[in-house]
């Protein structure tokens, strides 16, 4: 039997303390990171499962943190009831903005996470621990962008100090805010796929500009 396909991305996971907008960004050297790793839910939290993910951390997960179980025991009844749990990589950020992170010892280097208010950074296969640590100093750095530029402009930063060590592929962003999308009959504030592309975050940032033209 094929063991599932391993996610060797970095993502980060965030809580916009001034509008309450959760999200999630991340870019990965494996087609259609969009489809398994980011999970947003705006009355719950975010999350991202990566590295051999178990999809089924997402709506575990959200649904643990809607019944007000804050990040940290989130994570920890996800991961304690899964045997597979030291080939994962798993971000959690509440409502609260608690962060909390695993990344399992059997996650292929370099692997590991940084966790600061209402946000974590975590990558496995990557150049190095400077890729997650160049995303969590510019999604905190101060300026004028909106939340999902933040969130891009972290990606932009994981990239530009080594990134996935493989290379890019695909990349994703998903945020989330009551009745943001569609009319207001949609929870998603943006929902953007870059499923394969030689410059995946670039070609993300290409496609906000487009949504924030459709959707002003």
């Amino acid at each position: 039997m094929n063991r599932p396909p391993c996610f060797s991305t970095f993502s980060i996971v965030a809580l916009d303390p001034e509008s309450g907008d959760l999200g999630v960004a991340t870019q990965s050297k494996y087609l259609a990171v969009g489809s398994v790793v980011p999970w947003v839910r705006f009355d719950a939290g975010a999350i991202a499962t990566q590295a051999w993910a178990n999809a089924s951390f997402g709506p575990r997960g959200l649904d643990l943190l809607e019944q007000d179980v804050g990040a940290i025991d989130t994570l920890e009844r996800l991961i304690e009831s899964d045997a597979g749990r030291q080939s994962r990589q798993v971000g959690v950020v509440d409502l609260d903005g608690t962060a909390a992170a695993f990344t399992g010892e059997d996650c292929q280097e370099w692997a590991g996470h940084v966790t600061g208010p209402g946000h974590v950074c975590l990558g496995n296969i990557l150049a190095g621990e400077e890729v997650i640590t160049a995303m969590a100093e510019t999604f905190e750095a101060p300026g004028d962008e909106d939340f999902s530029e933040k969130l891009l402009a972290a990606l932009s930063a994981g990239q530009e100090a080594g990134g996935d060590r493989r290379g890019m592929q695909s990349a994703a962003l998903l945020v989330a805010r009551e009745g943001g999308g569609c009319g207001g009959t949609s929870d998603y504030l943006v929902d953007l796929r870059v499923d394969d592309h030689a410059d995946p975050i670039e070609e993300l940032k290409r496609l906000y500009l487009l949504h924030g033209r459709l959707n002003p």
